[in-house]
């Protein structure tokens, strides 16, 4: 049964809560009250009351975890029961100017060694339209990790959703390397970079990065899996633990490059994880 009828404004709003949550149950139109465990909540206390097991919810769901086909993957986050605010396109215009601005100061700086002042001054935007959108660092670094994470998957989705051969692959290896060669290795991985900062510190964040890295990790594994199923690898191949320890490699690559400012580490790394691919190949 439905409680979403014509109903009192409190109620209305009440009613979107709860059916968020699935509860459906029987409010009085006249009086404004409900039994809740035995208890009876007046409308503006079981609104309050709705809203913060929302926002539990949310957050709890949003953090879970499940082990699935041997990879650990982060649940989704439902939608917000609540509308996202409306820019006007000059507010959506600075917001992305701030976005741009931490992004490129956190991966030359690092998270913790970027301030909002700097954010601010290399945004050109003053302190109240900073603090508009984003009204705390936790609330910007997460933007930023977002921002991050969809740049890097737009990227490797296209080099890798058509990955069919092993020279395709070798084609991946040496992009990656060209690009990171471009800063001769110092500043890491977009990613892997914001996860040795973030991990134990932003548990929002940290979901954000694991299911970045899932995706990624999972490109790479439907592209082997097509190597094989076309016959370029042996049946006895692994797409998925060939994924994972080119993943590896990859990040390991990132991490010591990053620390020697030499880009030969990364190459090492990677060959060594292709090598081992291309001992699966038939021919």
């Amino acid at each position: 049964m439905t409680c979403c009828r014509a109903q009192p404004p409190w109620q209305e709003e009440a009613c979107s809560i709860d059916a968020t949550l699935g509860i459906y149950g029987q409010y009085s139109p006249v009086d404004g009250l409900r039994q809740v465990g035995g208890h009876v909540l007046t409308a503006e206390n079981l609104i309050t009351v709705l809203r913060q097991v929302v926002a539990e919810w949310d957050r709890a769901v949003h953090t879970a975890t499940v082990i699935k086909q041997g990879s650990l993957r982060t649940v989704s986050r439902p939608e917000n029961t609540q509308p996202a605010r409306r820019l006007t396109p000059r507010g959506a215009a600075t917001r992305a100017r701030i976005v741009a601005a931490a992004v490129e100061l956190t991966y030359v700086k690092g998270v913790n060694a970027t301030t909002l002042d700097d954010v601010r001054a290399a945004s050109n935007t003053s302190k109240s339209q900073l603090y508009n959108h984003f009204p705390d660092k936790e609330e910007l670094v997460r933007a930023v990790v977002a921002e991050r994470a969809a740049q890097v998957l737009e990227r490797e989705r296209g080099n890798l959703q058509r990955l069919k051969s092993f020279r395709g692959l070798v084609r991946w290896r040496d992009a990656l390397v060209q690009r990171n060669a471009l800063q001769n290795g110092a500043y890491g991985c977009a990613l892997g970079s914001l996860a040795s900062e973030l991990a134990d510190q932003d548990d929002q964040a940290r979901a954000t990065l694991a299911e970045s890295f899932v995706e990624w990790e999972g490109l790479l594994a439907a592209g082997l899996r097509r190597m094989r199923d076309s016959g370029v690898l042996r049946p006895d191949a692994d797409p998925e633990k060939l994924a994972t320890g080119l993943m590896a490699a990859l990040q390991g690559g990132y991490l010591l490059a990053e620390t020697a400012h030499d880009i030969k580490p990364m190459e090492i790394a990677l060959d060594m994880a292709l090598d081992h691919v291309k001992s699966f190949l038939t021919a």
